[in-house]
């Protein structure tokens, strides 16, 4: 089970490659600055890691990216270069949701710093939209899959409170996860949820891996495609103006 994954959908880069399956895979990550900074950056630290892998990329059984919702510059860069990769390779293309790394990324961190496994768990994973919003999706882990429910929102803050996944049920632990709670941490009502950061990260990304696989989830190069969750990407003059006069 050869594999590169890499997202781009935050601030943050983060790729890896992974050598082997099971307890002798070896895994080599790579982190860096993301969103539209990661054009200049990303195949050159790609080109590393295979590298220090010493693997080609015919020999990959997929390219895994985060295809969103995210940055979206980041987003067309990391999708853009799976795409080519894969054309290139002759190889499959693992598409997979950065609001379900965040929740991997978070479950990994809950369970090590609590030093065993718990389930089930319910994740809001939560990424910072800019514009005043986040990102949301909401996922459960149980018998060692996630769920996801009720799709995707793109929501403010204090509007959490109105997802019906909101409440956490019992004797689930509820995690509230994400990069969120520096920009909107006071507007976020989180009682009765334990709170981490967490990312998308690459490292989650090849753990979620094998399952969505198994599942049929990889796709040709040309299907792979990003997920844009909103088509606005910025305020206009005008609005930045009211917004600030409003204040």
């Amino acid at each position: 089970m050869n594999l590169l994954a890499f997202d781009t959908s935050t601030d943050s880069l983060s790729i890896a490659v992974q050598r082997g399956a099971g307890d002798g895979a070896q895994v080599w990550q790579h982190t860096g600055a993301g969103g539209a900074q990661a054009s200049a950056t990303l195949i050159p630290a790609i080109q590393g890691l295979m590298a220090q892998a010493d693997l080609q990329f015919e020999q990959l059984a997929a390219i895994v990216f985060g295809r969103g919702p995210g940055s979206f510059i980041g987003l067309r860069t990391a999708c853009s270069v799976a795409q080519g990769l894969a054309f290139g390779a002759g190889v499959a293309v693992l598409p997979v949701d950065s609001l379900l790394a965040v929740a991997e990324d978070a479950r990994s961190r809950y369970e090590a710093a609590a030093g065993a496994s718990s389930q089930p768990l319910r994740v809001l994973a939560m990424l910072d939209a800019r514009m005043d919003e986040l990102y949301v999706g909401c996922y459960e882990f149980s018998s060692e899959l996630w769920r996801q429910h009720n799709g995707y929102s793109l929501i403010r803050p204090e509007d959490l409170v109105n997802l019906p996944f909101f409440q956490p049920a019992a004797p689930a632990t509820g995690l509230m996860a994400g990069n969120v709670f520096v920009p909107y941490g006071p507007r976020i009502a989180s009682a009765g949820w334990v709170c981490l950061d967490a990312l998308p990260t690459a490292d989650a990304m090849l753990r979620l891996a094998p399952a969505l696989l198994a599942a049929g989830h990889a796709v040709a190069a040309d299907q792979a495609l990003p997920t844009y969750i909103r088509d606005k990407v910025a305020k206009t003059t005008q609005e930045r103006i009211a917004e600030k006069a409003g204040a």
